[in-house]
């Protein structure tokens, strides 16, 4: 996309909105989400088709209560157990289902709890995603960090002792290319010792690269797993081809990723069927990738500037830690990150449960964490916007502090590179 596309004005011009329009109420006028588009690559893999196929025969509604009350009898979750954990049936053992799942965190991962920091460096983004506050179409203003913002923002991050950083960009290779972000994983190698990315899917050959130049794993979003509801929320651009979008973990450990993440953004569908499958593509890739590490993570759809295309449905509080602890007891050895789009009083009382991961020191925009977390307080008006609100605002040294009086170890970092 031209890079003119991107220049912050107050409306769109003629072409633009007439392509938006079209895009939003003429179905005909989308490209086909399952047609890969040039460049993208094709890895022979039947992953999908295992996922899917539960995925698809997934009635939640004929789940008991003597089918949870089996499932948490039995010592390993089976798949069918984990379908009757998901269910409406099981919302009543949710105690029950915590007291289970803390065992398994317990027995595997201890009363360790891992910090890290997302750090954006851009927002460009070459999507229309209906519910994401970069989509293409919104009016914010954009901003891609030169190398030396990025250093300035990474050794604020790195002062207040953070070990671990997630870097993010915008989806637009235009403006956020492979070779950018490698320069921006060589230069996080001198301030942090476990480095993740969430960026748009490339091909295995640019995940090597990526890997080559300091990254130790990468996040993608499958955002929902339903094929015909995810066509109706990414109207244009890469990320609306779903089946790329699905292989990106595999394609990033065949190029040599130590681990990858997993997420659907709860709220956008029906979430028993996106929980069961972001559950099962882990489950299917760990047995095909042992030595790799995986993890969940469960985010809730948040509000975002300028958006009035999509509500979200209903997935509370109740029904997210219901989720986690069948994340935990069916996936024991699994890492389980909740991010700052939760309030603090949850994480608190999730990371006791199930989680063993979560950020801290967070700012979602771009450019801004000197501002935000030291004491020069205030929005730079240079830095560009946020991508969603959080609701766990903590500083890095307060969630320290929070995760200790709970009798739990946080932890900066457990790599040694030899």
């Amino acid at each position: 996309m031209d890079k003119e596309f991107f220049i912050d004005r107050p409306d769109l011009s003629e072409e633009a909105r007439k392509k938006k329009y079209l895009l939003e109420n003429d179905p005909s006028c989308r490209s086909d989400p399952m047609e890969y588009m040039d460049g993208m690559e094709k890895i022979d893999s039947n992953i999908c088709e295992l996922v899917m196929k539960e995925v698809n025969s997934y009635d939640w509604n004929v789940y008991t209560g003597s089918d949870v009350e089996n499932a948490l009898a039995r010592e390993t979750c089976t798949i069918e157990d984990f379908k009757a954990l998901l269910s409406p049936a099981a919302l009543p053992y949710l105690e029950k289902m915590a007291v289970r799942a803390q065992g398994e965190t317990r027995r595997h991962f201890g009363k360790s709890v891992y910090l890290f920091t997302p750090l954006y460096i851009a927002n460009y983004c070459e999507n229309y995603c209906v519910y994401c506050g970069f989509n293409c179409y919104n009016n914010i203003h954009r901003k891609k960090l030169s190398t030396s913002e990025m250093e300035k923002e990474m050794e604020v991050i790195a002062k207040s002792g953070i070990e671990e950083i997630l870097m993010l960009t915008g989806e637009s290779r235009a403006m956020s290319s492979v070779e950018y972000i490698g320069d921006a994983c060589r230069l996080a190698k001198k301030y942090f010792r476990n480095i993740g990315l969430e960026i748009y899917p490339v091909n295995t050959d640019e995940y090597a690269y990526l890997h080559q130049c300091g990254a130790d794993y990468i996040t993608v979003f499958q955002e929902t797993y339903n094929v015909e509801k995810y066509e109706t929320l990414h109207l244009m651009g890469h990320k609306r081809v779903w089946p790329y979008r699905f292989d990106s973990q595999e394609r990033a450990l065949r190029g040599g990723m130590r681990g990858v993440g997993f997420s659907a953004l709860l709220g956008l569908d029906d979430f028993h069927k996106d929980a069961l499958a972001t559950a099962l593509h882990v489950y299917y890739l760990q047995r095909k990738y042992p030595h790799a590490e995986m993890s969940l993570s469960c985010p809730r759809l948040r509000p975002i500037v300028n958006n009035d295309k999509i509500n979200p449905r209903d997935v509370h509080e109740k029904q997210l830690c219901q989720i986690l602890c069948a994340y935990r007891i069916f996936l024991p050895f699994a890492g389980i990150t909740v991010s700052s789009r939760e309030t603090a009083q949850f994480r608190d009382g999730i990371i006791n449960i199930a989680a063993t991961k979560i950020s801290a020191g967070v700012s979602t925009g771009i450019g801004d964490h000197e501002q935000k977390y030291s004491e020069k307080k205030g929005r730079d008006e240079n830095a560009g916007d946020e991508q969603f609100e959080i609701a766990d605002s903590r500083s890095f040294s307060e969630i320290y502090d929070a995760i200790r009086a709970q009798g739990l170890q946080p932890v900066l970092n457990e790599y040694i590179y030899v």
